[in-house]
């Protein structure tokens, strides 16, 4: 028999106190949201956010979350956003969770005074989750562009 002792590699580096772990995820909260969040809000009347669909406009013309509007991340700026509010929260999304163009979008728009949450998961989660599409393609669009 082995007497080895085994280090536990979930233990090895020590748990941060439970304040600790609040904040944090408190923190990870007020800059994300997710899929059943937004449906769930749009569902029940709640639009004090304005949803953008951040994937190229080729990729929102053939589908996108009803009500959402399309600023291609790489297009954020001054002049783009000049006709929106600062003060109402934008909640952005991309084409998925391997893709970060949802999180430029967020760093962007950020970095231009407005307040942002990114929505995890983005459109292919949307559809996963069975909720509506609209465009010229809308649910046979391809869940990758």
């Amino acid at each position: 028999m082995n007497n080895q002792t085994v280090v536990s590699l979930v233990l090895e580096t020590p748990a941060a106190s439970p304040v600790a772990v609040y904040r944090h995820f408190m923190n990870k909260l007020s800059m994300e949201t997710d899929v059943a969040d937004v449906r769930y809000d749009m569902q029940h009347g709640v639009n004090d956010f304005l949803l953008i669909d951040v994937r190229s406009s080729k990729a929102y013309t053939e589908c996108h979350i009803p009500g959402a509007i399309n600023v291609p991340s790489n297009q954020i700026n001054d002049e783009t956003t000049a006709a929106l509010s600062k003060d109402q929260v934008i909640v952005v999304y991309c084409w998925g969770p391997a893709c970060n163009g949802g999180t430029k979008g967020a760093a962007r728009l950020s970095g231009l005074g407005f307040k942002v949450k990114e929505m995890l998961g983005g459109i292919e989660y949307w559809r996963k989750e069975g909720n509506e599409v609209e465009g010229t393609l809308g649910q046979a669009a391809p869940l990758i562009g």
